[in-house]
């Protein structure tokens, strides 16, 4: 008796998992450019999104306020708003606060209250909480995403900002007024929900402090990472896998001081079969990271752009299941998803490349802070020198410059 299989057919033939673009442009010379690139770039790339989710970030951008904290906010309701802002008024001296400067474009409707404050702590506030400025904006960051009803913190570092929503994402630029706004980096992201819905909060960059993440893929760790995370007080409320990605950089360079290049591997690690290959330092620190960092490690196929106030990291997985093209056109580093998008910005690049997986490529702004430990590009013996300590394990001091 012969028996016929029924035919394949797609669980949900309406998701596509391979979907989501990105983008990034970063202009390593510190010139400034409008948002129109990062729209235009994002824009060819229309059909990798379903219009559930289009945002971009932007550096550089407001050179009015550079020592403020720019909190960009999304209220359902007045009652929300006016909740978070008790709790930014205990803790904050606020400049400025103002409504996000918008336009009426078909295809957005149903906008949250979008705001903007312009911030500092309190003075002594910090000497009485025994933190840094820093940690006092996550505490707030994180309260208020998670016990203020209806109000969602969208960015909140200095001299950044990020501008999201659900639409396409030119239409989300245009709605902002980007092409007002000037920076020397700029990242956007077209979204495809899978496996979370399409709102306004869910979409990306996730941001923390100057900290933001676009990101094509699915984190299938993000259990394990999120329930990490919120040992060191890190509260994942937004219900999309990416958030843990944002929160896990912040943990490692900036909390616990990792070079950019031990970060990355700590997120996209080897396989065991490649680190058994290493040269023993080497395959000694990648154990070791894999036993310290295993529960922090993005399982799952993924392409992510870091942005920062110091440039920006594009990273793949660590077998490359999600597409990233990079490419140099003077002093301009880009990259997406796809190589048309790069060409609608830079027609004539000097070079395009296909980065490796696992391996960050890199846009370092001259003139701006490098806000991560290390340089980039240390041996195996000069991280572990780096991470530790040079007085208490190197027999010959390592200078990690910045």
């Amino acid at each position: 008796m012969s028996v016929t299989r029924p035919r394949y057919a797609e669980e949900a033939p309406f998701k596509i998992h391979g979907g989501c673009g990105l983008a990034g442009i970063c202009d390593e010379s510190g010139a400034t450019m409008s948002g129109e690139d990062i729209i235009l770039a994002m824009a060819v790339q229309r059909d990798r999104g379903n219009g559930l989710g289009g945002g971009f970030a932007g550096y550089g951008i407001y050179p009015e306020f550079p020592d403020h904290f720019a909190f960009h906010m999304m209220y359902h309701d007045e009652q929300a708003r006016e909740e978070a802002e008790v709790l930014l008024n205990e803790h904050c001296v606020v400049d400025l606060a103002e409504p996000m400067p918008t336009r009426p474009v078909k295809g957005i409707s149903d906008a949250p209250l979008l705001w903007r404050y312009f911030l500092k702590p309190l003075p002594g506030e910090l000497e009485r909480l025994e933190l840094s400025e820093e940690d006092l904006v996550v505490r707030l960051v994180m309260t208020i995403n998670a016990a203020v009803d209806g109000a969602f913190v969208a960015s909140s570092g200095k001299n950044m900002g990020v501008c999201k929503g659900v639409g396409f994402p030119e239409e989300i630029g245009h709605f902002y007024r980007l092409e007002e706004y000037e920076g020397h980096t700029w990242t956007g992201h077209n979204r495809f929900p899978t496996n979370t819905p399409g709102w306004w909060g869910g979409a990306h960059p996730f941001a923390l402090l100057d900290w933001t993440i676009v990101h094509n893929g699915e984190i299938s760790s993000y259990g394990i990472n999120s329930r990490y995370l919120e040992q060191f007080g890190y509260k994942c409320t937004l219900g999309t896998d990416t958030e843990v990605a944002a929160y896990l950089f912040d943990l490692m360079l900036r909390r616990h001081g990792l070079p950019l290049e031990l970060a990355c591997k700590a997120l996209a690690a080897p396989l065991w079969s490649e680190i058994d290959r290493m040269p023993e330092g080497e395959r000694e620190l990648m154990r070791s990271l894999r036993a310290v960092y295993g529960p922090a490690m993005l399982n799952g196929p993924f392409a992510i752009i870091l942005g920062f106030n110091g440039g920006m990291v594009a990273l793949n997985d660590r077998i490359k299941l999600r597409p990233l093209v990079a490419a140099r056109s003077g002093s301009k580093v880009i990259v997406a998803s796809e190589e048309a998008a790069i060409r609608a910005v830079a027609p004539e690049p000097d070079v395009v490349w296909m980065p490796k997986a696992g391996e960050p490529t890199v846009a370092r702004v001259a003139g701006m802070p490098w806000p991560i430990h290390g340089d980039l590009h240390l041996t195996p013996a000069e991280i572990s020198c780096a991470v530790v300590g040079v007085e208490d394990v190197c027999d010959e001091a390592v200078e990690v410059t910045a």
